[in-house]
């Protein structure tokens, strides 16, 4: 990883977008239940936020049956 010819993999690449996605995902939901005494529930920011988190780890899944093809 520390070498000058180094490059990420496609399934390297998957495995930190699935990996960003899912705590993004778990961020967005614990904000809401930290924030529980307010009303409303999840609000339409927090729906976006969650489907681009869902998203951004579905992405990272189809990337990762790529093998150690260069990203």
């Amino acid at each position: 990883m520390f070498r000058n010819d180094f490059t990420i993999t496609k399934r390297q690449l998957g495995l930190l977008l699935l990996a960003v996605g899912l705590l993004a995902f778990a961020g967005v939901l614990s904000i809401d239940l930290i924030d529980a005494g307010r009303e409303g529930g999840i609000g339409p920011a927090q729906r976006i936020a969650l489907a681009l988190a869902a998203l951004i780890a579905l992405i990272g899944l189809t990337l990762i049956p790529l093998k150690d093809d260069p990203a």
